[in-house]
């Protein structure tokens, strides 16, 4: 699957993720494909997703069909994704189901989001949560998070920090791999601490 992980520290904020793809059992390098950033850039925002190896092609693909995309708070995020996903369902057909007592659609999407106003997370049935200090998705995310919890109070700065967890995703997760891509941006002043 993937490492993707988010900080916020300081005047700060970091995105960063791992470059393996896999298929299965089969593992895709950094090194045999031309594009291996698993974070679009959007705007102001980078958006790092994981899950099926289709999303970064298909939510490219979809947010450029949407109007008045925005992502400067918790609820402009989820309006956007709300917004995202009949285009998902009618132009890149998507599949909404998982279980069938499910109480929403699924969008099947995990997303980590960093731009000027902080860092959020989306989840498969469009929730959103904005975080303070650092998250981490995909299948190394445990590792991922103990690192930044281990480091964020030392005097690493939030790239740092993100790539450090990324690293121990890289380390200890079968499903990422090297190298690992970071994106930074300052924070806007009204939204630092």
């Amino acid at each position: 699957m993937t490492t993707i992980t988010v900080a916020r520290k300081g005047d700060e904020v970091a995105i960063a993720a791992d470059s393996l793809t896999t298929f299965g059992d089969t593992r895709l390098a950094a090194g045999y494909k031309s594009e291996h950033d698993k974070i679009l850039c959007v705007r102001d925002s980078y958006i790092g997703l994981c899950g099926s190896s289709a999303h970064h092609l298909v939510v490219a693909s979809a947010l450029a069909q949407l109007q008045d995309v925005k992502f400067g708070s918790r609820m402009e995020v989820f309006e956007t994704f709300r917004r995202l996903h009949p285009v998902l369902k009618e132009h890149a057909y998507l599949n909404p189901k998982e279980d069938e007592d499910d109480p929403y659609e699924s969008s099947q999407i995990t997303a980590l989001i960093a731009n000027p106003s902080g860092i959020y997370g989306v989840y498969s049935y469009r929730e959103v949560f904005a975080y303070d200090r650092f998250w981490a998705i995909g299948s190394g995310r445990s590792f991922a998070l103990g690192a930044m919890y281990a480091i964020y109070d030392s005097e690493r700065t939030a790239a740092q920090i993100a790539a450090d967890g990324i690293a121990a995703g890289i380390e200890f997760d079968t499903a990422s791999g090297p190298p690992i891509l970071t994106h930074t941006l300052k924070l806007a002043k009204e939204n630092q601490k």
